[in-house]
């Protein structure tokens, strides 16, 4: 033996799970004794059960053997009855030749002969095994037990009708080999495509073997697993030379440690199988406790040695800071940018540079000098009791590790982030291990969590982990103060910063609504849209003067924007002439978004002119007054479009309402109009492809299904939210978590009250005008031309109280065109109303008696 041989350690034994420690409890005299999943009793009935199996699957081999040499035999005998049988057998004194008697010939005659012909064999392994997983808590095979039951199912159905259709094909008169089962399916699919029924057999075992058993090659999963020869193992030869060349091509530096302490260390990813170790590690002491460990960066590590096979590293990254004390909001900053050396534009443009000097750069605050942000003093304070324990976290890490070595994925180290709502679990999965298959146990880990919203993450973008996200039992609430007060909102430097809400490790996380360009919202109903539009809205409010951003606010259902009113003057804009300044009417929400397209208009012309691409190139130059007021140059304020329930109008108007939409979604980012748009019912009608092809970022809650999810961010996921503001965040390709602030209508109600209390413009910002079709001149009436069923069709229409074209149709049996041309007389003659789209008229008098007097008027001129 040479000298590497005699130091090579040999392996060691794996450490055995301790024995069941737990005594069994006593039976107390009196009492029934009852079954408890907490009582050792069950044990014994899984014993008995479990043994049991494995009798009734050795009977049963004893009498499939036998049928293939007794069968003919008491073929007579089993076509009869159980009694008539018997008494045939004590009439000639003849018993079954079967090994065991009747039970195993009658056993055998209907699995084999009459049900599944030689394929009942397969029942055989299923039941031995589950009896010895029962009985001794053992694996046999290396694969899952539930798996490899419903895999023997499905082959032997498929076994015995592919034998049927076989035999039935080459005319081969032996019923037994496919039994009456495969006989059956095989006589009817021999009629439905004759001599094809083989071929469709063998192409239903293709699709099992790809769908069920991941066959995605066959080069590489026939060549590679069956027929490409596997390579030594390294304890076939324990030669000196061998083991040093498998030790020089891993490349692994071994080094043989002292068994009194064994020191922790990272799982190498290089490593040799678990099962013919070359150098092991001493044997590691069992049952120790879990040692929580906190370093300077506030991470916590935790070192669990599981029962599992190896340890699985724990590393908790506790992210939560404790929230700041608020700070005062600063003072609106205008950023001051010094003209450019050329003077070419000056003369251009007529302006002189002693009016620069004189008055200095143009302040478009100026207009309301006196105006106050709303302070932190408004937003509520809330408590919060949700906190992670330790204890939670470590019985989530064991059953996500149990639950996936349960069906054989090893897991080299796992990591925890825990965030205001969920605790993101990062792990390594060993070498080898698809990650689809890691994908596919979502509902498994669910289940054994025994929590709402798992959600798996394969890979996590930019890292080599897999995500598990568990919701907390307690979830933190984020109150709006608390992120208003937060140093990263109040030193933002971005155009229109909105909150958005605290990704899994507790960042705040706030975007540009300048860049995004434009927002589109979904979720179902009582989600926390309305609350997500509210914390957009006051975000703005709190960064923004009054001349520098304008909202056009769109509220179908009249309830949820209401309380912005107060501050009509100092943020909102509206029609001319408009009663109100938020639009619940669908037609001037037409009006509206029609007017905002003539102001993208207006405002490209105004930048054409400047020689300038976007808005804040422009309002750059014209605040250095490089830009002459007089050709009709301004200040121009960002105009951001809230529809809170686009589905509504939608459904109302279609058509009218999706192309400004999408005009404005595609022409309107340049110029300052920026688009959020909410909706609870994210289908493709309301959603077209049109709209979400110009909304790239997306903003979507709870939602009732996947097929939702994939409508609104093109992916799964936002199904599996737990809802009360936990939302996913798509820009582009990165898919975020968020949790939303909470903000409370008399929060929303006391901004509102604090801005509109301050001196305000004179009106609300005035949009362009824009005239509907049904501003036109009234149809001309001349009662001497009236259509003989005139007085016909008016009695009809009164009477339905529909001013419809196809009613007159069907009820008088007219064309389409004579029947259009009545509609259009009574329409002149006051009886019904104008056309109102896909809507039937509206019929203006009410009763016979005043269409009566009406057409005796008609009459008499």
């Amino acid at each position: 033996m040479s000298k590497f041989d005699r130091n090579r350690p040999r392996p060691t034994p794996e450490p055995t799970p301790p024995p069941d420690t737990k005594t069994k409890p006593k039976k107390k005299e009196g009492k029934q004794m009852s079954f408890d999943f907490g009582n050792t009793d069950l044990d014994g009935f899984k014993l008995f059960l479990g043994v049991f199996s494995i009798i009734i699957a050795a009977g049963l081999l004893i009498a499939f053997v036998s049928y293939i040499f007794t069968g003919d035999a008491d073929q007579d005998l089993v076509q009869m009855g159980w009694k008539d049988a018997m008494a045939e057998v004590k009439r000639t004194g003849k018993g079954f030749q079967n090994w065991i008697g009747a039970i195993g010939a009658y056993t055998s005659h209907y699995f084999i002969f009459l049900w599944l012909g030689f394929a009942a064999l397969g029942l055989l392994p299923m039941v031995f095994l589950a009896g010895v997983k029962i009985a001794f808590k053992r694996d046999l095979i290396p694969y899952n037990l539930n798996r490899f039951i419903v895999s023997s199912i499905f082959y032997i159905f498929w076994t015995s009708i592919f034998l049927g259709c076989f035999i039935i094909t080459f005319g081969i008169d032996y019923d037994k080999i496919c039994g009456g089962i495969g006989m059956a399916i095989g006589e009817q699919l021999h009629h439905i495509i004759g001599g094809l029924s083989i071929i469709f057999m063998l192409l239903i075992l293709f699709g099992w073997l790809i769908f069920f058993h991941g066959l995605t090659k066959i080069d590489d999963y026939v060549f590679l697993h069956f027929f490409k020869s596997k390579p030594k193992d390294i304890d076939e030869d324990f030669s000196t030379e061998r083991i040093r060349n498998a030790i020089n091509d891993i490349e692994v530096e071994t080094e043989v440690k002292p068994t009194k302490k064994v020191e922790e260390e990272k799982i190498d990813f290089l490593k040799i199988k678990e099962e013919e170790p070359l150098i092991t590690e001493p044997e590691k002491p069992k049952n120790q406790e879990v040692n929580f460990e906190v370093n300077a960066t506030n991470e916590k590590i935790i070192t669990a040695n599981e029962p599992f096979k190896g340890g699985v590293p724990f590393v908790v990254e506790n992210l939560q800071q404790p929230e700041p004390e608020p700070k005062p909001m600063p003072e609106l900053v205008i950023e001051k940018v010094e003209p450019k050396s050329e003077t070419t534009d000056l003369d251009d443009d007529d302006v002189n540079e002693k009016v620069l000097k004189d008055f200095g750069l143009f302040d478009p605050t100026l207009d309301l000098p006196e105006y106050q942000y709303p302070t932190l003093d408004l937003m509520n304070e809330y408590s919060n009791a949700g906190k992670v324990t330790d204890d939670e976290l470590e019985q989530n890490k064991n059953k996500i590790v149990e639950s996936l070595r349960n069906f054989q994925i090893g897991i080299s180290s796992i990591k925890a982030t825990i965030g205001p709502t969920v605790t993101l679990y990062e792990i390594v999965p060993e070498a080898g291990i698809r990650i689809s298959k890691i994908k596919n146990l979502e509902d498994d880990i669910a289940l054994s969590l025994a929590a709402l919203g798992i959600r798996i993450i394969a890979p996590m973008p930019g890292k080599g982990t897999i995500g598990i996200e568990v919701p907390n039992k307690n979830r933190e609430m984020v109150s709006m103060k608390s992120v208003l007060s937060s140093e990263k909102f109040q030193k933002t430097t971005f155009d229109l910063p909105v909150i958005l809400g605290k990704t899994i490790s507790n960042d705040i996380f706030i975007s540009d609504l300048a860049k995004m360009p434009h927002l589109l919202m979904a979720g179902a109903t009582g989600q926390g849209k309305s609350v997500g539009l509210n914390v957009i809205l006051a975000s703005l409010l709190y960064k923004k003067h009054p001349a520098q951003i304008k909202f056009v606010l769109v509220d179908p259902k009249k309830v949820e924007l209401t309380l912005f009113t107060k501050i009509e003057r100092h943020f909102l804009a509206m029609l001319p002439n408009a009663e109100e300044a938020i639009i619940t009417d669908t037609k001037k929400v037409i009006y509206t978004l029609n007017s905002l397209c003539i102001e993208m208009d207006n405002r490209y012309n105004l930048l054409k002119d400047a020689g300038v691409r976007n808005i804040k190139e422009y309002n750059t130059k014209f605040i250095n007054r490089r830009l002459n007021p007089e050709k009709g140059h301004r200040y121009l304020p960002y105009i951001v479009l809230v529809i809170d329930e686009l589905a509504d109008l939608m459904m109302t108007a279609g058509k009218e309402v999706e192309q400004p939409i999408a005009r404005l979604a595609q022409l309107a980012r340049a110029i300052g109009i920026h688009l959020i748009i909410a909706t609870q019912r994210p289908s493709v009608n309301v959603i077209t492809g049109l709209i979400k092809a110009n909304f790239p970022a997306r903003l979507s809650f709870k939602v009732t299904s996947k097929i939702d999810s994939r409508t609104i961010l093109d992916t799964g996921g936002s199904e599996q939210l737990v809802g009360n503001g936990d939302m996913l965040l798509s820009m582009g390709s990165d898919m975020i978590r968020l949790q939303c602030p909470f903000v409370d209508t008399p929060e929303i109600d006391g901004i509102c009250e604090f801005i509109g209390s301050q001196r305000a413009y004179e009106s609300a910002y005035m949009l362009p005008e824009f005239y509907g079709d049904d501003e036109q001149e009234p149809l001309e009436f001349d009662s001497s031309d009236l259509d003989e069923y005139f007085e016909e069709a008016a009695r009809l229409l009164v009477a339905h109280q529909q001013g419809s074209t196809s009613l007159i149709q069907r009820k008088m049996k007219l064309g389409y065109n004579r029947a259009g041309r009545i509609i259009d007389q009574l329409e002149a003659a006051g009886i019904v109303g104008p056309f109102e789209g896909s809507k039937a008229r509206e019929v203006l008098i009410k009763d016979m008696v005043h269409l009566e007097e009406v057409l005796k008027e008609i009459k008499g001129k």
